[in-house]
């Protein structure tokens, strides 16, 4: 008897619960929540999204490993080919100029016609170009292929930023993401120091080349199947001629201006106040007909943003005094210290680990807690501080004593600094212009890059032969010269340390 009011009451719900699932709707059934298939359902597209930022980064890297690649092995080139002094930089310079100079329209043209198809044009003839520089054995056909290869890197490299941002839309996410992307863009050079001495001592110089191949090849492969197709907004939206003629002239001949008569005839030199006149009556052309095209090629609206305005300007200063330590920094260890190529890479690896570990593990972390904006001024003086220190180190120099604190410095500055500085541009991006946004920071990168080596190689070679021709020794002369250059970058730094200042206060991610 004791359990008959427990049974009753059992019971008694049993048939309410039935009445209650009998009255309600046919379709109610399609509400209850299914949590096991509703998380596999979840898991596929975002898994499928880090993988697919894995193989732009990867994409990306390649571009990126190849300059730095290839300046360690042009001893070997030179020696091979037969190639002069002046001849060799042609080497180097065919690849800018086609670079810098169609980042902004591949950025453009991606917003256009769909950003994957860009990317995935881009891989296949940077590959194809890859086999012709291994292949070349003469100097016109690997100029010829080298002038190829930029343009297959402009066109990779301009539109991923634009397809982050657009896969990784929640704030924290697109951090990290983000994070991931610019410790590839901005490390890849020193992986390059490394990658490139040890090919070229235990392989030979063609193999540089040639490994682009297999990563191109996968890199393609794995685009196709991972990236999701966008077509874009149609060339009638922006299918601008002119415009597209006159700003690939400007920035050609702008980067042709830096890297060769600025170079070797300096800057107050007739050829190259005439040609960077030339340069900048075409840039000026350029936006005069942005502004009155009905249909313009580069929306000059995007300037209107703060973000995008001072954050390319941040990158412009911000890299052209770090480019001095890459390649100047590796001339010093190499004239000055006698470091061979492989001893030049492993020199530079604290930049790569300390860069890596903050960008890849906490650049979302301290973008989502401090906001974009608030990181740029400790990065920025991180790596003021590691100019320099690199400023004063002495002809005699220890690596532990004088190069190593500068290089963790460098790298912890660049690994919390370009995440938030890519965070701050992206910020300022609308979905439609992301992919141009995007050619802008690279374009601004590559052309801060050039300007900045260019005035400070010209400036730290001039500094060297004047005390060279006054009787110092050349370990003593080299290593006043690169004393300058460091100085002047750090200048640069403290530059963009001041432009912060314009960025609005609540940077946070796109």
């Amino acid at each position: 008897m004791s359990t008959a009011p427990s049974e009753l009451s059992h019971n008694e719900r049993a048939s309410r619960e039935t009445a209650s699932s009998e009255a309600e709707p046919h379709g109610a059934a399609t509400l209850e929540p299914m949590p096991r298939e509703a998380t596999a359902r979840e898991a596929v597209p975002r898994d499928t999204r880090w993988i697919a930022l894995y193989v732009l980064c990867v994409g990306m890297l390649m571009i990126v490993l190849d300059v730095t690649v290839v300046n360690v092995a042009l001893p070997s080139i030179q020696d091979d080919l037969r190639f002069s002094t002046s001849s060799l930089a042609w080497v180097v310079n065919a690849y800018l100029i086609a670079f810098g100079g169609l980042l902004l329209l591949a950025g453009r043209f991606g917003d256009l016609i769909g950003r994957r198809r860009i990317f995935l044009d881009g891989v296949g003839l940077f590959t194809a170009a890859s086999l012709l520089c291994g292949l070349a054995g003469s100097q016109s056909l690997l100029i010829a292929a080298r002038f190829i290869q930029g343009i297959g890197g402009a066109m990779t490299s301009a539109v991923i930023l634009g397809m982050i941002v657009t896969m990784f839309p929640e704030p924290r996410e697109q951090a990290k993401a983000i994070g991931v992307y610019a410790f590839v863009a901005s490390a890849g050079g020193s992986v390059g120091l490394l990658a490139g001495g040890v090919i070229t001592q235990s392989i030979d110089w063609h193999w540089i080349f040639f490994v682009n191949i297999p990563i191109g090849l996968a890199t393609a492969v794995f685009a196709r199947r991972l990236l999701e197709h966008d077509p874009g907004v149609g060339l009638r939206e922006g299918a601008d001629v002119p415009g597209a003629v006159l700003i690939t002239a400007a920035l050609m001949l702008g980067v042709y201006t830096i890297v060769k008569p600025a170079a070797d005839y300096g800057w107050g030199a007739g050829r190259t106040l005439a040609l960077g006149g030339a340069s900048l009556a075409l840039l000026l052309g350029f936006l005069a007909r942005e502004a009155t095209a009905s249909k313009p090629l580069m929306p000059l609206r995007i300037f209107r943003s703060r973000n995008v305005a001072s954050a390319n300007l941040i990158q412009v200063l911000s890299v052209a005094g770090m480019f001095g330590v890459f390649f100047l920094g590796a001339l010093y260890l190499r004239r000055v210290l006698g470091y061979d190529a492989l001893q030049i890479g492993l020199a530079f690896l604290p930049v790569t680990i300390a860069m890596g570990t903050l960008s890849i593990r906490y650049s979302e972390r301290l973008v989502t807690r401090f906001g974009a904006r608030n990181l740029l001024v400790p990065g920025l003086v991180l790596i003021l501080l590691a100019l320099v220190l690199f400023a004063q180190a002495p002809v005699h120099g220890s690596y532990l004593a004088h190069v190593m604190p500068s290089m963790l410095l460098l790298g912890l500055g660049a690994g919390v600094c370009f995440p938030a500085l890519m965070n701050v541009a992206m910020a300022g991006a609308s979905p439609q212009d992301a992919g141009l946004t995007s050619g802008l920071v690279n374009t601004t990168a590559q052309v801060g890059g050039a300007l900045g080596l260019a005035v400070l190689a010209t400036l730290s070679t001039s500094r060297s032969g004047h005390l060279i021709a006054r009787g110092q020794s050349t370990a003593a002369a080299l290593t006043s010269g690169y004393h300058l250059a460091f100085w002047i970058a750090a200048a640069l730094v403290a530059g963009a340390i001041a432009v912060v200042a314009a960025v609005p206060a609540a940077s946070r991610p796109a």
